[in-house]
């Protein structure tokens, strides 16, 4: 069954600010939601029907024949997720 729905977000930014506003819920990245969270400016709903994900995996093939732009997305990827528990070398 279908749900009306009068207002519908496809921006993250926005899709907080009205949940923040009272509009209605949100579903989105988890680590964005984090100091909303935390802060106790929004609460967790629905958490049976949320499950979670490792993080995208990136596939390519053989290391020893990389295209520079392959390789520097890579290395883009790596150094700006360091630290993230779901980044593997």
């Amino acid at each position: 069954m279908a749900v009306p729905a009068a207002l519908l977000l496809n921006d993250n930014g926005r899709i907080y600010d009205a949940a923040l506003a009272g509009v209605g819920l949100a579903y989105g990245v988890e680590a964005r939601a984090a100091p909303y969270l935390a802060s106790g400016a929004l609460v967790r709903v629905l958490d049976d029907w949320c499950p979670t994900y490792p993080g995208f995996f990136l596939y390519y093939p053989s290391r020893s024949h990389l295209r520079p732009a392959l390789r520097a997305l890579i290395d883009f990827i790596r150094d700006n997720a360091a630290g993230h528990p779901s980044v593997r070398r």
